[in-house]
């Protein structure tokens, strides 16, 4: 490849991404404006779309959830106490059991399974009813595509991430404090009186924020990714592969961020 092609393909791609981004933001403010505003104009966003969002996103990862928090629990406990045993300080592995579950781990697992869940998910459906001209029914109905489809799913999301992320900092906990009950020999109650004394409010704020934001990024990027579905099947499968793939990278690059700024 020549540098000029290197160049002008280097230059598609980043024009590419400033437009993308920026549709995304297009889709936040519209959302909010819709979700705060449209009550006032006789357009409400639906609490039954709503409802029905937060039983997809929300409710039926539970289970997915819960399994995979509790045995990331177990294995970052194992994992702290077999290092920490060659300094004989076995029992700092509580603390930091405590601070990096609830600042990092908790949330950064419900982005993944959320991501990778539902983001494709709404990516998939969306993008089937771009193809199928259903959204462009939707403008010749007088629909508001975004209050309709995104709107309900912001709102969804922004319920459901914070509450999936309490149940998977609890699960983690959990698992981490049978596997130190087994090998610290303690006791629950111990373990639990250890971790709280370990913990303030703002380790849990701050995995609550981020799950704030993952839910936001999950959204956007799996509506707009939906909205810009092109070229039959092969398309769709695409633009679904991309959404979870983009999900993910942004929700890694989003909590390197808030943890670089927020632990210091």
């Amino acid at each position: 490849m020549t540098a000029r092609a290197f160049t002008e393909n280097l230059g598609r791609r980043v024009v590419g991404g400033v437009e993308e981004f920026g549709y995304g933001s297009l889709l936040l403010l519209e959302s909010l404006y819709w979700i705060f505003v449209g009550h006032f104009r006789q357009q409400p966003v639906r609490i039954s779309a709503v409802m029905a969002e937060m039983m997809r996103i929300g409710v039926q990862a539970v289970v997915v959830v819960t399994i995979l928090a509790f045995a990331n629990g177990v294995m970052m406990a194992l994992q702290g106490i077999y290092t920490l045993r060659d300094f004989g300080a076995e029992s700092q592995v509580i603390p930091g059991l405590a601070m990096s579950i609830t600042r990092e781990f908790g949330a950064l697992i419900v982005g993944i399974v959320v991501a990778g869940r539902s983001g494709s998910a709404i990516a998939a459906r969306i993008g089937a009813m771009q193809m199928s001209q259903e959204v462009d029914a939707l403008r010749v109905l007088g629909v508001n595509p975004v209050r309709h489809l995104v709107a309900p799913i912001l709102l969804a999301m922004l319920v459901v991430m914070p509450a999936l992320t309490i149940l998977a900092n609890f699960m983690s906990l959990l698992g981490g404090g049978l596997l130190c009950s087994l090998q610290l020999h303690m006791s629950l109650e111990a373990y639990s009186q250890l971790i709280l004394a370990s913990l303030v409010p703002f380790d849990v704020m701050q995995g609550l924020i981020k799950s704030l934001v993952f839910a936001v990024l999950i959204t956007l990027v799996s509506c707009s990714n939906g909205f810009a579905v092109s070229g039959g099947s092969e398309g769709l499968g695409q633009s679904t592969t991309r959404s979870v793939v983009l999900c993910i990278a942004t929700i890694v690059i989003a909590d390197m961020i808030f943890t670089f700024f927020l632990s210091r």
